[in-house]
């Protein structure tokens, strides 16, 4: 009788080592990329792959400050690719070769958990819709390490997602399945096919859990009052909505300050 292996989770070898090492060979990494989109148009797999062992650490967020080697995996410092990208791509072509590269890294186990640990903006629903779906496609193969995100421990898989996105996903499923991954499938679903409409009861359904968290707001109940939350996302201009139309809690965070400064001046 055979024993099931566990799947093989491999990593941009980039990513392993001290800080400064990880910087080099990134920046490297980008303006190789970005030599060979240029030349074909798309992006070819890292030029070395490095095996992640059951139980390693990957430092997922910039914010994991707790005591920790100075040679492991800083997966967070794959976002610094887009930095190299840009060199010698014409400017016109740059939005376009930025969203192939994020299509080419959800294609991937480590190019999808960093998008969705360190997602960039804007965070639209459909957007974060892909790039949850990326995760949950490789759920089984991203479930061996564990994730340093800016807690005092590090964290399960599931014990990440909730961290990041319970709120999100009570926003678009409240009371939904007690699993994370399940919450998680359901809520892309929903937030992947979402209206305008949708997407708007899913914002103010979050930010009044947004604001309970945030001490540094000084409007508290105002920004609370869904009277308030309804016509001021009403008013947002198209584009300024929908970049934060996931209800990503970031998202909305930083729309909340907006108007909590506002509400200073007046």
């Amino acid at each position: 009788m055979t024993s099931e292996q566990s799947p093989v989770l491999e990593f941009p070898a980039m990513l392993h080592g001290t800080i400064a090492t990880v910087i080099r060979k990134v920046r490297a990494e980008g303006q190789w990329w970005a030599r060979e989109y240029l030349k074909t148009g798309t992006f070819p797999p890292p030029r070395r792959m490095r095996q992640v062992l059951p139980g390693e650490v990957l430092v997922v967020h910039s914010g994991a400050d707790y005591d920790l080697s100075p040679t492991r995996w800083w997966v967070h410092m794959l976002g610094e690719v887009f930095m190299y990208l840009d060199e010698g791509v014409p400017e016109e072509e740059r939005p376009r070769m930025e969203q192939a590269f994020e299509s080419f890294c959800l294609s991937t186990p480590w190019g999808a958990i960093e998008q969705v640990a360190s997602p960039k903006p804007p965070w639209s629903a459909q957007r974060m819709a892909n790039r949850l779906a990326a995760v949950l496609c490789f759920w089984e193969v991203l479930q061996g390490p564990r994730y340093a995100y800016g807690l005092p421990n590090s964290l399960t898989l599931e014990g990440l997602m909730e961290y990041i996105y319970r709120k999100t996903l009570e926003a678009w499923c409240p009371r939904g399945p007690a699993s994370v991954r399940e919450h998680l499938s359901l809520a892309v679903e929903r937030m992947a096919r979402a209206s305008r409409e949708e997407c708007l009861e899913a914002v103010v359904r979050v930010m009044p859990t947004v604001v309970e968290m945030n001490k540094n707001l000084k409007h508290h109940d105002v920004l609370k009052d869904p009277a308030f939350l309804y016509e001021r996302l009403s008013a947002l201009p198209p584009e300024k909505f929908e970049s934060l139309s996931s209800a990503d809690r970031y998202a909305v965070n930083d729309q909340l300050h907006d108007w909590d400064r506002e509400l200073a001046r007046h």
